[in-house]
């Protein structure tokens, strides 16, 4: 905008100019028109520069709003994307049973008229990289746990896998031991019967895991194998095998274990297996008495049609002169289990079971140890991972403590 002093200049300039020369015909009066124009459009001018300068900031603060929200949406995106990719190689899974058992007791066997959610089970496993895995099983056991509960909370496996090549891979962290048919697949739709086996129950003992390393993988023509150093037993005075599961909390290690399996799918239909574990002290040192044993478990599964049949034994060898006062030295026993699968939903089975926790060389101190039962019942699914079962038990037990009577069970597995 122009001061009003150098207005007064520029009219008297003019004033003077108009008249020393007379050819130049403005009157005052026009000039000061042409004067207030010229500030007119002066003032215009200062207002469009204030505009534009105000429409580029505007437009620069639009800019980098737009690049933050690029940028916003960019970080989204790759957070969307990352999650994504992690679902994409992290699985979830389980299984889960619901017992009914009415038994009648012999002897000093109690009756047993029950229903129990046995277990109920979840899966977790995650893919870091094409060779290297990671798998987790957690169980809760009877429902409830905790102080003055049936039940309880236990993790059964938590391991990592690292691919060596195609053939074989190195394993490290707590699993499930090679041992028997069902220590390692146990899920309720892939087994007849609504309890598990008495066999590997009692003598290998399933459910047994351990924290350890080792290697599995195939060998070619139809053979694989696994092999592991392992925490082992730790057996108390009583000598039952099933008790010395250390379930790898705060588990003595003061003697590891080693348990290796070579099994043989080479035919279709066919699987046969043999597998070995020994542990120098089966007391961990803390049994006076209880020295070295070893297990050797070997089993048959035949398939052909509708029809299977599966055999599997298993027998334990221990040394010392307190498990052999009692006849505990020897452990062993057998099934056989034919079964039919009348169709796609319906089979049928039957099962002999004979075993002996005191099956040792002090045969006085182990008389009547000897137990056998018969199993036979139908199992239905109505899906092909939910299956309802119903069979029916009978003991023919040397100490004639007996529990007869009939078991239904719901399970499934996704």
């Amino acid at each position: 905008m122009f001061h009003t002093s150098f207005k007064k200049i520029l009219f008297f300039s003019l004033t003077g100019l108009l008249v020393s020369t007379p050819s130049v015909a403005l009157t005052l009066e026009e000039l000061a028109k042409r004067l207030d124009k010229l500030e007119q459009q002066n003032t215009f001018l200062l207002q469009e520069n204030k505009n534009l300068k105000e429409m580029v900031g505007l437009t620069n603060e639009k800019a980098e709003t737009a690049i933050a929200a690029s940028e916003a949406l960019a970080d989204s995106t790759h957070g969307i994307q990352k999650l994504a990719n992690w679902a994409d190689k992290t699985t979830l899974g389980g299984y889960g049973e619901l017992h009914y058992n009415n038994l009648s007791g012999k002897g000093a066997a109690a009756d047993k008229d029950q229903v129990d959610f046995h277990r109920f089970v979840l899966f977790f496993g995650h893919e870091f990289t094409d060779s290297i895995r990671f798998f987790s099983e957690l169980e809760l056991e009877h429902s409830l746990s905790g102080d003055g509960k049936n039940g309880e909370v236990e993790l059964e496996q938590a391991y990592i896998d690292f691919d060596l090549n195609d053939q074989h891979t190195a394993r490290a962290g707590l699993f499930l031991l090679p041992v028997g048919i069902i220590n390692e697949t146990h899920e309720p739709p892939t087994f007849y019967g609504t309890e598990r086996n008495p066999i590997e129950k009692n003598i290998i003992p399933a459910t047994w895991w351990a924290a350890g390393t080792g290697l599995h993988g195939e060998l070619g023509a139809g053979f694989s194998y696994a092999a592991y150093i392992h925490s082992g037993l730790s057996v108390d005075s009583g000598f039952n095998i099933r008790s010395g599961r250390q379930k790898v909390s705060k588990a003595e290690a003061n003697d590891l274990a080693a348990t290796a399996r070579l099994k043989y799918t080479g035919v279709a239909g066919l699987e046969l297996s043999v597998s070995a574990q020994h542990q120098e002290d089966m007391g961990q040192g803390l049994v006076p008495g209880l020295e070295s044993g070893h297990l050797i478990e070997t089993h048959a599964i035949w398939s052909t049609g509708p029809f299977t049949l599966k055999a599997l034994y298993a027998a334990w060898d221990i040394n010392g002169s307190a498990i052999e006062a009692v006849g505990a030295d020897k452990q062993r026993g057998f099934y056989l289990e034919p079964s039919y699968r009348v169709s796609e939903k319906f089979g049928v089975f039957a099962r002999f079971n004979q075993w002996d926790n005191k099956a040792g060389s002090n045969s006085g101190a182990a008389a009547n140890s000897e137990k056998e039962q018969w199993d036979i019942g139908i199992n239905y699914w109505p899906h092909e991972d939910v299956v309802i079962k119903a069979d029916y038990q009978y003991q023919s037990n040397d100490d004639n403590n007996e529990q007869n009577g009939l078991n239904i069970g719901l399970g499934y597995q996704f």
